[in-house]
């Protein structure tokens, strides 16, 4: 696994902080913590020339979108659904070179995600059922000719300096977003530096999010994003309670089956997406409005009752085309896609959602779906109102 990106990887929600971190514009402050200042290239550039160290440690993880209570049969017990609403806890494990393991814990069960190298471990205590995930020899390749690629061209002087990337960062964030430096903090112990960033762009539900940045090692030590329309508490919050930046132990990021749980083998293979896209990037069907955190993408052509129903055929073609598929992501929601639980997706979907006409709508804090009667779906970090118009129901 490259390494630049496993450090922000772990866990995978803090991974926001690459881009937070990387549009600095003015002096890091150091007034409540032991920090040395430093302007935003040097800390820019700091971030891309880290190297990722090991760690392990425990982070509370909390949502508050609005959104309506999940009964628990719906979900059943440690389950990433349960990271819609309320709090949980998350503990994590990497070696900084290809071993991690994140694991949400439940009160009376787990759901654990471990890598090593080419492979990976999905298990559901719950339901006791594992998924084993290995790359395919086109995968591998595939990746193995990318590092080869990415040596020769340092090694040729063609690759950007970390400064230059920097620069870049900063002048793709002042785009679409206001940058400030809140005053240096302390997070499980750990000085860091605080950046808040607030979007400039009208109609939006982001009001801002607060990144802390360890000052020593550079890794996200916590992530909160508000919303325009709660100004108590964070609609999302992601934060290390400890951390220890030692080689976890090899029993910590070893996997061994449970005794009697259900092995599902999976093997990834990475298509070749080209042809499947517009010149313009865009996935057949899909198309793209406004800008920044106002941006809509809409999705014609949708199955949704084949999905509410489990149709394999509706999910793989939906993944294929869908922005979240076409490629690398397709596949992988595929093979990880599964809970371990038995998830009624319609009675899901009928909680989340509210009938509007035309569709259904799903509203949160920071995020609205809108699904049309006739197969269209709307997303956007933006109001209903605003998908509603943007559909023709308004």
């Amino acid at each position: 696994m490259n390494r630049t990106l496993l450090r922000w990887t772990v866990p995978a929600a803090a991974a926001v902080a690459v881009v937070a971190a990387a549009t600095i514009p003015t002096l890091a402050s150091a007034d409540s913590a032991d920090l040395p200042e430093v302007t935003p290239d040097e800390l820019v550039a700091a971030i891309a020339e880290a190297e990722p160290v090991p760690m392990s440690g425990s982070a509370v993880y909390t949502a508050r979108l609005g959104l309506p209570e999940i009964p628990t049969e719906l979900t059943g017990g440690a389950d990433p659904l349960n990271l819609l609403a309320g709090s949980s806890t998350i503990r994590t494990w990497t070696d900084a070179e290809s071993r991690s393991r994140i694991s949400l814990l439940g009160s009376t069960s787990e759901y654990s995600v471990v890598t090593n190298g080419p492979e990976a471990w999905t298990y559901a205590s719950g339901s006791n059922e594992v998924t084993h995930v290995t790359l395919g020899p086109d995968t591998q390749q595939r990746l193995s000719d990318a590092e080869e690629e990415q040596a020769a061209a340092q090694s040729a002087g063609t690759v950007p300096t970390p400064q230059q990337l920097a620069q870049d960062a900063l002048e793709r964030a002042r785009e679409h977003a206001d940058v400030a430096i809140a005053d240096a903090t302390v997070v499980a112990g750990r000085d860091a530096y605080q950046v808040v960033i607030t979007p400039t762009d009208a109609g939006t539900l982001v009001d801002r999010f607060v990144i802390a940045v360890d000052g020593e090692t550079l890794t996200p030590l916590s992530v909160q994003v508000w919303s325009v329309e709660a100004t108590d508490a964070p609609a999302v919050e992601l934060a290390y309670t400890d951390v220890s930046f030692t080689a976890p132990s090899d029993a910590a990021l070893t996997f061994s089956v449970p005794s009697g749980a259900e092995v599902q083998e999976k093997v990834l293979e990475i298509g070749d997406a080209q042809g499947q896209h517009h010149p313009d990037g865009l996935p057949e069907g899909v198309t793209v409005t406004g800008e920044g955190f106002a941006t809509i993408v809409e999705r014609t052509d949708v199955d949704v009752q084949g999905l509410l129903a489990g149709d394999p055929a509706a999910v793989a073609d939906e993944l294929d085309d869908s922005p979240l598929g076409g490629g690398p992501g397709g596949d992988l929601i595929d093979e990880l896609g599964g809970h371990g639980t038995d998830l009624d997706a319609a009675a899901l979907y009928e909680q989340l959602t509210t009938p509007v006409d035309g569709g259904r709508l799903l509203s949160s804090a920071l995020l609205s779906v809108l699904i049309t009667d006739d197969g269209r779906v709307l997303v956007g970090a933006v109001p209903g109102e605003a998908l509603l118009e943007a559909a023709g129901l308004a």
